[in-house]
């Protein structure tokens, strides 16, 4: 109903995202692979610190890790006021880098029944598996917990709406999750040499995502705070999505003139922004005392728009203070870490008495009784 269209077959056809493909521009298709490229690197680089091993604890005692890919992955689109194809690239890239073996989409489809042509061409060119039109709630229920056209998921990622997002947590359990996403949030702490025309860009930026958004800017200059409140009215006027961003705004929007650096640190590391950019001409003046952060952006040609589109970080990002316990989607979401254990007979009798100590002091009689007959066995072969 909300979607207003019903639907009767609903996966794509390979057909219709062929027709996808050819309907996109060459140049657009070259910069989508062109972020697919950087996406890649930048996954494989973060691929090399998870690696399997084992290790000799102590004589006769290995414990080992094994990385292994989840099986199949469920990456939710969105595609209502903006196709965010970007977001379809940001999930799949480091999903397949990781070695997922199955990756399926939802997505919302418009009023004839079509999901838009840039998501599918962007689907295509990074190799997603299925691609089905259903959205909402509705669809996260369907990877949660599968139907007869629609396959059962091990894990869901990807950003929505707050249908999508308290779907998410409904289910979560039921299978994985990325993480409960809120409002898109910026923090920019700028100095006195900030270019006030990049701090107000960057900020309706963010501003225009939706009503909710939480565009800060934080400064030790009250001459710079009032010149970037100019500028963003400024800037304002002309922007097609005027009014979301007016909104964000005046209900969230923030200029806050601080008097140390110390308390521009506090600030951020109790807020644990989405994203935090530096407009300063010493950053490292702060940068190593902020921890709480999904992306940090340093310096003023680093604006948070790239890190949305096209140089090898991930924007789907921890909000709402998340980030101060977990960082934005990465290979290691696609990953399971399992650890393995092999023990010989002369390591088993080295270390048998702390495990039988251990659980007689707990009172687990059982797990106690479980290394005693073995103790024993050592004793009858010996």
């Amino acid at each position: 109903l909300l979607d207003k269209v019903r639907i009767e077959v609903f996966e794509v056809e390979k057909s219709e995202i062929q027709k996808s493909m050819e309907s996109v521009s060459f140049d657009l298709i070259s910069m989508i692979n062109n972020a697919i490229s950087n996406l890649t690197t930048f996954a494989k680089k973060q691929m090399e610190s998870l690696q399997d091993f084992e290790i000799e604890i102590q004589s006769g005692v290995y414990s080992g890790q094994k990385v292994i890919p989840i099986h199949r992955v469920g990456i939710y689109v969105p595609g209502g006021r903006y196709p965010l194809f970007s977001s379809l690239l940001m999930a799949v890239v480091p999903a397949k880098v990781a070695g997922v073996k199955e990756m399926i989409i939802c997505s919302p489809p418009n009023p004839q029944g079509k999901i838009h042509p840039i998501i599918l061409a962007a689907a295509a060119a990074s190799g997603v598996d299925r691609i089905f039109r259903i959205g909402g709630a509705q669809a996260i229920a369907a990877m949660a917990y599968g139907t007869a056209s629609i396959p059962r998921v091990d894990k869901i990622v990807g950003p929505g709406n707050s249908y999508v997002t308290a779907a998410k947590k409904i289910v979560y359990g039921d299978v994985g999750i990325d993480f409960i996403a809120g409002p898109t949030e910026i923090l920019i702490i700028g100095d006195e040499y900030a270019n006030p025309d990049f701090i107000a860009a960057d900020l309706i930026a963010q501003a225009e995502h939706d009503c909710n958004a939480c565009p800060v800017f934080l400064t030790n200059s009250a001459f710079k705070a009032d010149h970037v409140e100019k500028k963003v009215n400024h800037l304002l006027n002309n922007l097609r999505t005027n009014s979301t961003a007016v909104s964000s705004l005046k209900e969230n929007g923030y200029i806050i003139v601080v008097d140390s650096w110390e308390h521009a640190i506090e600030y951020a590391n109790q807020k644990a922004p989405e994203h935090v950019a530096l407009f300063m001409d010493k950053p490292e003046i702060i940068l190593p005392k902020l921890k709480n952060f999904g992306t940090l952006f340093i310096g003023e040609w680093s604006p948070e728009v790239l890190g949305d589109y096209c140089c090898g970080v991930n924007h789907i990002l921890p909000t709402s203070g998340a980030a101060r316990y977990t960082g934005g989607l990465s290979v290691k979401d696609f990953l399971k870490t399992q650890t393995t254990l092999r023990v010989d007979k002369e390591g088993f009798e080295r270390i048998s008495l702390i495990a039988s100590s251990f659980a007689q002091a707990e009172g687990l009689t059982a797990h106690a009784k479980s290394v005693e007959v073995r103790q024993s066995s050592l004793k009858v072969d010996g």
